[in-house]
């Protein structure tokens, strides 16, 4: 048996009285997009925090390519080879927009796996044209929109080179337009159509969000969670019309 790209044992964070995620547990191979939906307050960011190393478990484990990362520092972890975005964003916000970038393409990894450019700006706008943001690199950060912001935290995720990529909530703050145009980007770059000339494919991907129109369209597996726990594990097809999510989640109208 194939060991699991990622795998996810038995995950519990307690704050206090309350139990944020409570026994999670999957497992996911290199190729998928799994999509993490469930109310506000279900754990989703807490999960993707344990899976980074910004916090402890209070009781399980996650391997990563059959290695214990629980209890690694977070910048060995994105080392790795796992980058997360978060909803929270804390750019650098004198600095340009490329600088911002350019700060994740000086990770050992990134240094490491990025001998295909010559220059560290070329790496940086790569991943600014990725994100759609290419035209504002030399502007500061603190000029940008919330929209923008999301964007310019995308690029610096992919930056480091990652294989694993954890996303919360990506097309928050953006436009109809541009929510669809992030969609097809996350499913190019996890095809390899972002730094083809390094990987055959993309990044595996975790994506908590909300707009789930759009991110059905693009995931192949879905997680929910309601109040720390497991509700349902399955594909797209099947989840919206699963009683128990229904229930918890998505309400009669459905998605």
């Amino acid at each position: 048996m194939a060991v699991p790209f990622l795998e996810v044992n038995g995950i519990s964070k307690r704050f206090g009285g309350l139990t944020a995620v409570n026994d999670v547990n999957f497992s996911m191979t290199r190729d998928e997009i799994i999509g993490l939906i469930g109310p506000n307050g279900a754990g989703k960011t807490t999960l993707l925090r344990l899976i980074t190393g910004i916090l402890k478990p209070d009781e399980g484990s996650v391997r990563f390519r059959d290695k214990e990362i629980v209890g690694l520092k977070t910048w060995d972890i994105v080392n790795l080879g796992i980058a997360c975005t978060f909803q929270n964003m804390r750019p650098f916000r004198r600095l340009p927009i490329i600088a911002n970038v350019m700060v994740s393409c000086l990770s050992p990894r990134a240094m490491k796996r990025g001998e295909w450019v010559k220059r560290i700006e070329a790496k940086a706008m790569d991943a600014l044209e990725f994100a759609g943001i290419s035209d504002m690199a030399l502007e500061k950060a603190s000029t940008l929109s919330q929209g923008d912001l999301k964007r310019l935290e995308v690029a610096r995720a992919i930056a480091t080179e990652p294989e694993l990529l954890l996303l919360d909530e990506p097309f928050g703050g953006l436009s109809p337009a541009e929510t669809d145009l992030m969609a097809k980007s996350i499913k190019r770059l996890h095809t390899g159509g972002r730094f083809g000339r390094l990987h055959s494919e993309g990044p595996a991907m975790i994506i908590i969000e909300h707009k789930l129109k759009q991110l059905m369209k693009i995931v192949d597996r879905v997680i929910v969670l309601n109040y720390g726990n497991t509700v349902a594990d399955c594909s797209p097809e099947e989840v919206v019309v699963n009683k128990d999510v229904i229930e918890c989640y998505l309400g009669e109208g459905g998605i």
